[in-house]
């Protein structure tokens, strides 16, 4: 974006509904048909399992699961999509890809399902690029994405069972790295005539109402005084008899 701000786009609402509902409706579906589509998440280093690469991020194991998932996708691809348009979808797409391939190299021998390794490639990649770009929006960007969603961190290390720390892990890096390749068009920030290096304030109207002591002058003397103008005209008037 080269504009003065951020532009808001249908993708911003879209993107997020897409992402949502993808998720629940997988679910919905093996709940009313009584499947377990479990197999088809990323299983390491096996033929069979690059499959998950493309279908984990859309398998859940539990209502709980699901549930945790689902607002910070939301939020996250929300985020991406208003602030990162013109690499959204790039980063969306590829950053998952990459992301599901590094879980099926350095994974456990496990099923691994969720869309948590997106998560962790949305937070990792709007945290990053925001203090790489030195955009004062995106930085504190970056900071509210820290202070929601901070926690997560601990979680790309071992710490609890039967969650899969090296999904996270694999998004976060691939979060990481995606921040320092990916070129964004980031919003120029605006900036006043007093912030420029070649200011001067000899030449600005606003300084000239003060003295050089800093006190208020409403008016130079000269601009006080209004110059009234009279002009007659005078109308000839014609005789009658």
């Amino acid at each position: 974006m080269n504009s003065d701000g951020f532009k808001f786009s249908n993708a911003v609402v879209l993107a997020p509904m897409v992402a949502v509902l993808s998720i629940w409706i997988v679910f919905w579906v093996e709940v009313q048909f009584g499947i377990n589509l479990n197999d088809y998440g990323v299983y390491p280093r096996t033929l069979s399992g690059l499959k998950g690469v493309i279908f984990s991020p859309f398998i859940h194991g539990s209502i709980k699961h699901l549930y945790n998932n689902t607002i910070p996708l939301a939020v996250l691809t929300a985020f991406l999509f208003y602030f990162y348009q013109s690499a959204a979808l790039r980063v969306l797409l590829f950053g998952t890809l990459a992301s599901g391939l590094l879980t099926w190299a350095i994974a456990r021998p496990s099923f691994h399902i969720g869309a948590s390794g997106v998560i962790y490639l949305l937070a990792s990649f709007i945290f990053f690029k925001g203090i790489l770009a030195k955009n004062y929006r995106l930085v504190a960007l970056s900071l509210v994405v820290v202070f929601i969603y901070g926690s997560m961190i601990w979680y790309i290390f071992p710490v609890k069972d039967g969650i899969s720390w090296e999904g996270h892990l694999a998004g976060f890096v691939t979060g990481l790295v995606l921040a320092f390749v990916t070129r964004v068009r980031v919003a120029e920030v605006r900036k006043y005539d007093w912030e420029r290096e070649d200011f001067n304030e000899e030449d600005d109207p606003f300084l000239k109402h003060f003295d050089e002591h800093g006190n208020f002058i409403e008016m130079a003397p000269e601009e006080t005084q209004q110059k009234i103008e009279i002009k007659y005209h005078y109308k000839e008037s014609s005789d009658e008899d």
